[in-house]
């Protein structure tokens, strides 16, 4: 298979990054001449993350990427080769050269579904040695990616849809990939955009970002602009010194707000200038280098009505330290109030941004009726998925030769459900979500309208459920290593994600106890996996 030659492309995963007991099973498959048997696995997780009732499928792109690139270099297998026995078939490494994922299949559901406990995220079909080394690194492609996109949309629906969500937490993430993956999944996940850019370089997401306060403090307020002269925002003549009408702007805004002329921090406002004659039509300030109140603020007053009288309009104020709510209140009273001493109304509106360290309960506070923040950053919280560091996803063999396989442990949770399976969507007559369903792919699809027999999970009696629509979940995407039909855009799947969102019942989208979603087995399923357990029972 050729390998793609674009960035997006070489930001896949490679094939050694894996756990080396999948290159120890690959040789015990090889010596036990079993290499080539056609296999099944299953991906998916068994519990909601974050103590929720739904998860987001993510990752997708990135499996594909990764399986339309696979293939091991000469310097891999020399390496595979070092830590394997040295009386190793050499036909062995041989074999391993030639693999590439053209006899692969995969079904998978689409990125940004909502998924479910036991509803495979991906089916990975062919060789049996091959698709038991795609093991560790699709586990690591998808559990990281859906998680942080699940959390993200926790976020989203705790902000609302009117609040701006910036994702900051490159800094926090867990080193560079993790940092593009969260950067990138957050905005699946409903995030509005990032500050990373390496984001936006490969994955297409919107970033954003304007200054720190080290900008800041590194102005004393001794500094003289090397051209402090501005044009009019409609491009006219003459230009007007900045620096200048801001020093004039700041005698009226400090009398204004009852403030000495002298109180404004010089060095600040003399940063605010140069970043304003940097970017006149993006120009935001951050107002807690030194005191909100009696520097920031007023600094920023007077350079936002210096470029208004040019024609521009400040893109908004930034607040990192503080009650952040309480702050955002009084200074939008204090726009209003200026808006209407200086009769600039547009002043009343901008756009006030918030950051620092921001968790599920800040959020809800900051996002309350009544709040003045519309613009909201999120870094650790996002990134790090403090409250559940792990999706805890498994991928589990289902059928070797067409023969069905069930792995049935001690624990009756990590039991499996053995065979190839369809799985289904179930709704009711509103459009309302019923169920999930399982069933072995060999059985006829459930037809709307039609009565069925099924068991749902942990449930010792069957059920009896009649959908009024059924939608298939799972979609073919690769067949032999042939891509199916064109990916969705990651813009697409995250307009996906928000429509699936706006499916969930509001008893199963609340973030603390929620109702749980249910999936169901067929009957032919149930008595498979009975059977099978009895069979295999010591």
């Amino acid at each position: 298979m050729a390998a793609e030659g674009n960035s997006e492309g070489r930001a896949a995963a490679r094939p050694m990054l894996t756990d080396l007991y999948q290159a120890t099973m690959a040789l015990g498959y090889w010596c036990a001449g079993r290499a080539c048997d056609p296999a099944e696995f299953e991906l998916f997780f068994r519990h909601c993350p974050f103590g929720g009732a739904f998860a987001l499928a993510a990752g997708l792109r990135d499996c594909v990427r990764f399986l339309r690139t696979f293939r091991l270099q000469d310097e891999d297998v020399q390496f595979l080769a070092s830590v394997l026995p040295a009386d190793t078939d050499p036909e062995f490494f041989q074999h391993l050269r030639s693999l590439d994922c053209s006899a692969v299949t995969l079904r998978a559901l689409p990125e940004g579904s909502l998924a479910f406990p036991g509803v495979p995220l991906l089916q990975v079909s062919g060789p049996l040695l091959l698709v038991q080394l795609l093991e560790t690194p699709l586990l690591c492609l998808v559990s990281y990616a859906s998680l942080v996109a699940t959390n993200a949309a926790r976020l989203r629906l705790i902000a609302g849809p009117d609040k701006q969500l910036l994702e900051l937490g490159l800094r926090r993430a867990q080193g560079p990939d993790g940092g593009l993956t969260a950067s990138t999944y957050s905005y699946l996940g409903g995030f509005n955009n990032s500050s990373n850019v390496l984001a936006g370089q490969l994955r297409g997401v919107p970033v954003a970002g304007t200054l720190a306060h080290s900008f800041i403090t590194s102005f004393s307020g001794n500094e003289v602009p090397p051209n402090p002269m501005l044009t009019t925002a409609a491009g006219g003549s003459p230009k007007v010194d900045l620096a200048a009408s801001v020093k004039l702007w700041l005698e009226q805004v400090c009398a204004c707000l009852g403030l000495g002329v002298q109180e404004p921090h010089s060095g600040e406002r003399a940063a605010f200038v140069a970043y304003a004659l940097a970017f006149p039509r993006a120009f935001q300030g951050l107002l807690d280098s030194y005191s909100v109140r009696r520097s920031g603020l007023p600094n920023f007053l007077a350079v936002a009505l210096a470029l208004g009288e040019l024609g521009y309009r400040p893109v908004g104020v930034r607040l990192d330290s503080g009650d952040l709510l309480q702050q955002a209140q009084e200074i939008r009273g204090i726009f209003r109030t200026v808006a209407a001493q200086f009769q600039v109304p547009w002043l009343e509106s901008i756009p006030i941004a918030v950051s620092n360290n921001i968790d599920e309960e800040q959020l809800a506070r900051l996002a309350q009726e009544g709040s003045e923040v519309n613009i909201i950053g999120i870094g650790t919280s996002v990134v790090t998925c403090p409250q559940q560091p792990s999706l805890g996803c498994v991928y589990k063999l289902v059928s070797v030769g067409g023969q069905p396989r069930m792995k049935l442990t001690e624990d009756p949770e990590k039991q499996t459900l053995p065979g190839s399976k369809a799985a289904f969507r179930l709704l009711a007559s509103d459009g309302s979500l019923l169920m999930d369903l399982l069933q072995l792919a060999e059985e006829p699809p459930p037809q709307a309208g039609q009565e069925l027999r099924v068991w749902l999970r942990g449930s010792q009696e069957p059920s009896i459920v009649r959908p009024a629509q059924v939608e298939p979940l799972l979609r073919l995407w690769l067949q032999e290593g042939q891509l199916c039909e064109p990916l969705p855009s990651l813009t697409e799947s995250r307009a996906f994600a928000q429509w699936s969102l706006s499916r969930l019942s509001p008893a199963h989208r609340q973030l603390k106890s929620p109702v749980q979603y249910q999936v169901a087995l067929s009957e032919k399923l149930r008595r498979l996996a009975d059977s099978l357990s009895s069979q295999n029972a010591p």
